[in-house]
């Protein structure tokens, strides 16, 4: 199944789910009170299932490895390894997971992409490895799940 594909490809590069989850979790807790882990971690696991999330991020984290790896063609390596400011691309491929659930996701992704909390903090601090697009990929994927829960809130609450 390609979403465990996706799951064991972010597992490798150091993220578990429940990391992403621990974001979301800082993301809607203020507006749901009684949200927990598990609530968040399902919707993390949700957002995973479709399809075009699963496509988005095993491309971005291809082309981190490939970077890593030297073979990308120049100039594009010499971007990713500088993590060029204005690439945009990274975000941009992000902004793809956001959409599936609406303008609230794309809200919570510039607000992760200038916070950099959790383990997005540490893998664009990682000297290691190039994360060029993970992690804006996992912003992406924790704003995603965070946009699903609030609109699923508001359902139950209307």
């Amino acid at each position: 199944m390609t979403s465990d594909i996706a799951i064991q490809w972010l597992e490798r590069r150091g993220v578990e789910l429940e990391s992403i989850a621990e974001i979301v979790l800082q993301l809607q807790l203020p507006y749901n009170a009684s949200l927990t882990l598990a609530d968040c971690m399902d919707s993390v696991k949700a957002v995973i299932q479709k399809r075009e999330v699963q496509y988005t991020l095993m491309t971005g984290i291809a082309l981190d490895w490939l970077a890593e790896q030297k073979l990308l063609p120049e100039p594009l390596q010499a971007v990713m390894e500088a993590d060029e400011p204005l690439y945009g691309v990274d975000e941009t491929l992000a902004l793809g997971i956001t959409s599936v659930y609406g303008m609230i996701g794309l809200t919570s992704f510039g607000y992760l992409d200038k916070a950099k909390i959790g383990v997005i903090q540490q893998l664009n601090a990682n000297e290691q490895q190039i994360h060029v697009f993970l992690d804006d990929l996992v912003a992406g994927l924790a704003a995603a799940a965070s946009a699903r829960i609030a609109h699923k809130s508001y359902d139950a609450n209307v």
